[in-house]
């Protein structure tokens, strides 16, 4: 019993170990989870919230994220991003809106919480 419990939290923290690593090497474009208790990195963006357990709460509120990798992008290139984290240079908001999916905080309402953004240099 020692050792399944021993085993279990051995995999337990290697996999909360993972999900709050920043990506290593990432392409552009690529898409990563990970512990919203991470900040993101420079060069992406939130692009949905969500609850795991696997980041250590014990409530449902929001405790993981996804981030892009905005970096290496050809200009003109769009894509919809939440905005719980700022935008890199080079792109500009072209529009702002309500997505369920980036709900961050717990009881936010319904206000515009999301952008579209578009990459001019």
């Amino acid at each position: 019993m020692t050792r399944f419990r021993t085993t279990t939290l051995a995999l337990a923290a290697a996999a909360m170990v993972a999900l709050a690593a920043a990506p290593a090497q990432a392409a552009p474009g690529d898409v990563t989870t990970t512990c919203a208790s991470t900040a993101t990195p420079q060069g992406y963006v939130d692009v949905s919230w969500g609850y795991s357990a696997s980041c250590g709460t014990q409530n449902f509120d929001p405790n993981i994220k996804q981030i892009k990798q905005l970096t290496g992008l050809p200009i003109g290139t769009v894509v919809q991003a939440c905005g719980s984290a700022y935008y890199p240079v080079g792109w500009v908001q072209t529009s702002s809106y309500y997505s369920s999916s980036c709900v961050a905080f717990p009881n936010s309402g319904f206000n515009n919480n999301a952008w579209t953004l578009k990459r001019v240099s």
